[in-house]
């Protein structure tokens, strides 16, 4: 196979920090990409053979967050799901592999694209072990798995002050392009430059907690456990 093309692509509004799709589960956003994808490419569902979705801050979303995405689009469960992390350029990665996917031969219709959500992503505690002494450290999913570098420790916010310095940018003249940037997303969006790209925005709703405590499995209750002679 010679040609092979995009046949929609899709996106959701772009929310802040702690802003309007706070509570959204990430599969959430994900699905409604596909979705939206799927309907303006008029492809049904059924005729996908494999979903690819990259997301670098999965803890907390449950197993095969691709899956999650692919089932609330309406993809069946026959569909294949994979999950893809290559940090930042995880999105473009599950690209280039549908692509080479359908090079193959391996499949005629893929989705491929990436789905995040900073703001839910959960702080966590190193306590399976316990803690026997001393304060519990929490750590931050985002910054230390999305955003610092695991070899020396340093933030990547660190990296684009060493290029900064390499280049002479001054902050002035990276806050003005920064301004730049966002009035003309503003204006893409007011002229309907962004109309075929953006889909609707997902309503949201409460996300679950990141720590749940229920029940003991019966093979760990107690009141099962089978009693030893004294």
């Amino acid at each position: 196979m010679s040609d092979i093309i995009i046949a929609a692509a899709k996106r959701t509004p772009i929310g802040a920090f702690l802003g309007q799709f706070t509570g959204f589960p990430t599969p959430k956003l994900g699905a409604a990409a596909i979705g939206a994808a799927l309907q303006q490419s008029g492809i049904a569902p059924a005729d996908v053979g494999e979903v690819l979705m990259g997301c670098v801050l999965p803890a907390n979303l449950g197993q095969a967050p691709a899956r999650q995405a692919a089932l609330a689009a309406g993809l069946p469960p026959s569909t294949g799901c994979t999950t893809l992390n290559k940090v930042c350029g995880s999105g473009m990665k599950a690209i280039m592999l549908g692509h080479d996917l359908i090079k193959a031969g391996s499949a005629s219709v893929v989705v491929a694209g990436g789905m995040e959500s900073m703001t839910n992503a959960p702080h966590m505690a190193a306590v399976r072990t316990g803690i026997r002494y001393g304060n519990g450290a929490m750590v931050d999913h985002m910054a230390w798995d999305g955003l610092t570098n695991p070899y020396d420790g340093k933030a990547m916010g660190v990296f684009a002050e060493s290029c900064a310095d390499k280049y002479h940018f001054t902050r002035e003249e990276q806050d003005a392009f920064a301004a730049e940037s966002v009035r003309r997303a503003q204006e893409a969006v007011k002229s309907g430059a962004f109309a075929d790209e953006i889909g609707t925005a997902p309503s949201p709703r409460p996300v679950r907690p990141a720590f749940r405590m229920g029940p003991p499995p019966s093979c760990c209750c107690p009141r099962t456990m089978p009693r030893r002679a004294a």
